[in-house]
């Protein structure tokens, strides 16, 4: 499978490297272009390109930007595509955004309704850069890593669980993107390593107006 990956950063270098030890193919871009990304390249084995060519070559694209940047993008970059939204909302990086913080929609409702025809599905948010190529395991492993997924379209969400599986998650879906807040920052599923059990009973917890103290989902 090809993969194209939108960001350079901790999430975006992560997944790549991860996608080729899988065997599949990964195309990373950022907003400087790939004149940028030379030791990208020769450190993960992957393919770079602008923008526009990661999205044209990715079966699949993969946003891996603050969310501040997510703006910046042309609307109608991702029409058709089955897009894996990595995002999430600081605050402090990314300004004040009154409606998440009035809790009136979700980083994916938003990032959904700024591309136009995009099937986004919410996931590899919720998970460490550094625990993206270690705590993966083979289906079937006991106590296998489990992921959360959030989106509106089934087909989509039936493409991004095959991809964890192969890549060794196990997928938990929480339904429609308008849930996707169940695993967003400071819940009790944000990036916290879970069984497939663990994470259930993680995002049951959430509470909308409720969230863990800054950074202790860091290890």
């Amino acid at each position: 499978m090809k993969i194209g990956i939108i960001g350079a950063g901790y999430i975006g270098r992560a997944l790549a490297a991860l996608a080729k030890t899988h065997g599949d193919v990964a195309m990373v871009s950022n907003s400087r272009g790939p004149a940028t990304l030379g030791s990208t390249k020769s450190g993960i084995g992957c393919e770079i390109g602008t923008v526009e060519e990661a999205v044209a070559f990715g079966d699949i694209v993969v946003l891996a930007v603050p969310l501040r940047n997510v703006w910046d993008l042309s609307p109608r970059l991702l029409e058709t595509k089955v897009v894996i939204d990595t995002c999430n909302y600081y605050p402090e990086r990314d300004a004040q955004i009154e409606e998440l913080d009035q809790r009136a929609n979700t980083t994916s409702g938003m990032v959904a309704h700024h591309f136009t025809g995009a099937r986004v599905v919410k996931a590899f948010n919720a998970i460490l850069a550094k625990d993206i190529e270690t705590t993966g395991a083979v289906a079937g492993a006991r106590g296998r890593r489990a992921l959360p997924i959030a989106g509106d379209e089934e087909e989509a969400k039936l493409l991004v669980t095959r991809l964890l599986d192969r890549y060794g998650f196990d997928t938990v879906d929480v339904g429609a993107l308008s849930e996707s807040w169940r695993f967003e920052r400071a819940k009790p599923a944000y990036c916290i390593p879970f069984d497939r059990d663990g994470l259930q009973g993680a995002l049951a917890a959430a509470r909308r107006e409720f969230e863990l103290p800054h950074g202790s989902w860091r290890r």
